[in-house]
């Protein structure tokens, strides 16, 4: 393991890992992405009264679904369901429909007040649940790359599962472990973390060694790192790793990674 990975071997991994678990991901994605969020505090519906000449209704959450009404000013709607920027209004004739929360800021409470609202992406961020990433980096002396997907469990604990690759001339080497992440800060845009967990360890030699046999043995690990929230539900994230291969019953063996990725939250 020391010398530069091999870019087919590792693209070959990667549409590996994809083409492996496509059941799984496509039902979790359709799931989690047609669920409506909601801030935690909002109500469930509220009444808001027009002041702008008019607000359109699109049929859908976006601006590629057409308008479909268009209500007048003076008109009460009421607001039934948020979807990120997108909120769904019901008119008092009945009609159902999209709207920008642009065109909701300047709309007036049943008190008489402006309706305001809150960060809506930083709400996302704060109540995000599922995170799936990618990063890059060094084993040791070697590049690496890992997928790794997190379940946040409390406001600050995740349950975090994650599969890598080492891949090298004379040998390669896959691994995957899961750990528990604590975040104590995780409400912050900028949120340290660390980690612990247990997973396994494969080292295969090249074909073209002599005596060369693989390594199969128990791993654990302690990470430490940092996340950084970007903007709408991409985070930064950067973490150091010690690994430890129990290649034996008497031996282990240790390895250092550092590595740099992106992430996407629900």
């Amino acid at each position: 393991m020391q010398h530069p990975v091999k870019t087919r071997t590792l693209l070959r991994f990667v549409l590996r890992f994809f083409l492996r678990f496509p059941l799984t991901l496509g039902l979790g994605l359709a799931v989690l992405m047609s669920t409506p969020a909601r801030a935690a505090d909002e109500p469930a519906t509220e009444r808001v009264q027009i002041t702008d000449p008019y607000i359109e209704l699109h049929t859908g959450p976006g601006r590629g679904y057409p308008v479909f009404f268009v209500a007048a000013r003076q008109e009460w709607i009421t607001i039934e369901l948020r979807f990120t920027d997108w909120y769904k209004v019901r008119t008092e004739g009945g009609k159902l429909g999209w709207v920008h929360r642009r065109q909701l800021e300047t709309t007036l409470t049943e008190a008489g007040g402006s309706k305001s609202f809150r960060d809506l992406a930083l709400d996302d961020y704060l109540s995000r649940r599922v995170q799936l990433g990618a990063a890059i980096g060094r084993f040791e002396r070697e590049p690496m790359l890992k997928f790794w997907t997190s379940y946040k469990l409390s406001d600050t604990l995740s349950l975090e599962g994650t599969i890598g690759q080492v891949q090298g001339t004379f040998s390669g080497t896959d691994f995957w472990h899961l750990n528990l992440i604590s975040e104590p800060w995780s409400d912050r845009r900028l949120s340290p973390f660390f980690g612990i967990g247990v997973g396994k360890f494969k080292n295969i030699p090249n074909l073209s060694l002599v005596s060369a046999t693989p390594t199969d043995a128990n791993l654990s690990n302690v990470t430490i790192g940092a996340r950084y929230y970007l903007s709408e539900r991409f985070v930064l994230r950067a973490d150091w790793s010690l690994y430890t291969a129990f290649v034996a019953d008497q031996r282990s063996t240790e390895y250092r990674a550092i590595t740099a990725g992106l992430s996407f939250f629900f």
